[in-house]
């Protein structure tokens, strides 16, 4: 035993393997404890109620849900709601801050003003400031009689904004985002992974061809097949009565924490991108130039991908960060996750397994994106012998 104890990996693994038992002791003393209060109380424990009715209803949803469905459906309506204003507050977000970011380094003193100001205001005004200021801007616009028409199609006023919608099933739906999320992740493959670097440029630009009119094909037909019968592809809204009908309305609510967050995150994103710009040499520049690149040559196929793969560690964390921040909405009662992960807690009661799901949910969708985005960094990151020469 004491030649065992001598030995350095011995002791390690012991150190090892007991902080390990003190850690499984801890949780299995919460657990027992827990269990041991919840009975006291006259409480049930365990997941069986995500199959009671909840007999309360949400004001959005993105599929199909009523008063009589289950605590699992609503946690799943949440979860869908969380992820889809999470897809477009960060598209949104980045789009605002590499303009921001291009508008600060474009050495034009008036569109550098611009930038500055913009990062200086919402970067430093706290985000459920910013969500309730336009929250409140919404729901002052005007009732549906004195809506704002946008050409006959689309409406802005104080119950929502109208557009015109597509009468397809959800699943039809589903699958054209689904591809178009594809086909981005393609292209950007296409451009970036060093397996095509040697392909000629005429190569590749028929192969982006083949896959945008691959794409719009696709959707067209899945549009098609998904068409609702007996109705028009197009859908778009009109007034009738006191409110509008058809079309799609986007509630004050969903838009207000998207506007929000895009701009919150854009100022950001501006700093994070402007950054990667100033990292990039001169000397890659004028390497262009003197090759007779034009301008926008320069920009999008060097300064653009060098500044992206400097910043892709940091933008990657800012992503993670602004998805959490989706649960600003309870604020203003927009269903998010967090919304109806509260609201099951004060329904139901089960606040431990309710918490679980939320944590559960917010690791999963975090770390799925992290992973995704750390491949693509380690895809077009530069590697130790290209940096050289």
């Amino acid at each position: 035993m004491m030649t065992l104890l001598k030995q350095r990996s011995f002791r390690d693994l012991a150190y090892q393997a007991g902080f390990v038992g003190t850690l499984i002791a801890m949780v299995v003393t919460f657990a027992v404890t827990a269990a041991i209060n919840l009975d006291a109380q006259g409480m049930t424990s365990g997941f069986g109620f995500l199959q009671r009715s909840t007999g309360w209803g949400v004001s959005f949803s993105l599929i199909p849900f009523d008063t009589s469905d289950t605590y699992l459906r609503v946690i799943w309506v949440g979860l869908l709601n969380s992820m889809f204003l999470g897809a477009i507050s960060l598209t949104l977000a980045t789009f605002i801050g590499v303009g921001i970011a291009i508008m600060r380094v474009s050495g034009n003193r008036m569109a550098g003003l611009i930038g500055t100001v913009y990062v200086e205001i919402f970067r430093n005004l706290p985000l459920l400031l910013q969500l309730f200021f336009w929250y409140a801007i919404l729901t002052s616009l005007p009732q549906p009689r004195q809506a704002i028409d946008i050409a006959g199609v689309a409406f802005i006023s104080g119950r929502g904004t109208y557009l015109p919608g597509l009468n397809v099933t959800g699943t039809s739906a589903f699958l054209c985002a689904i591809a178009t999320c594809a086909a981005i992740g393609l292209a950007i493959w296409l451009n970036t992974a060093r397996r095509f670097a040697h392909m000629s440029t005429g190569r590749k630009r028929a192969s982006r061809q083949a896959l945008w009119g691959g794409l719009v094909l696709l959707i067209v037909v899945l549009l098609l097949a998904g068409r609702i019968p007996d109705t028009p592809l197009l859908n778009v809204p009109y007034l009738k009565g006191l409110n509008f009908r058809d079309g799609v309305r986007i509630s004050p609510e969903l838009l207000a924490c998207i506007i929000a967050i895009s701009i919150y995150g854009g100022a950001y994103i501006g700093e994070i991108v402007r950054a990667g710009f100033n990292a990039v040499g001169k000397g890659q520049s004028e390497a262009g130039q003197a090759l007779g690149l034009s301008t926008w040559q320069i920009f999008s196929r060097i300064r653009l991908p060098l500044a992206i793969r400097a910043v892709m560690p940091t933008l990657i964390n800012q992503y993670v960060w602004l998805f959490k921040a989706t649960t600003i909405g309870i604020a203003i009662g927009f269903v998010d996750f967090f919304f109806v992960i509260s609201t099951s807690i004060n329904q139901s009661g089960q606040t431990l397994e309710l918490i679980a799901i939320l944590m559960g949910g917010f690791l999963a969708i975090n770390y799925s994106m992290a992973w995704v985005l750390n491949r693509v960094n380690d895809a077009i990151r530069l590697k130790g012998t290209q940096l050289r020469g």
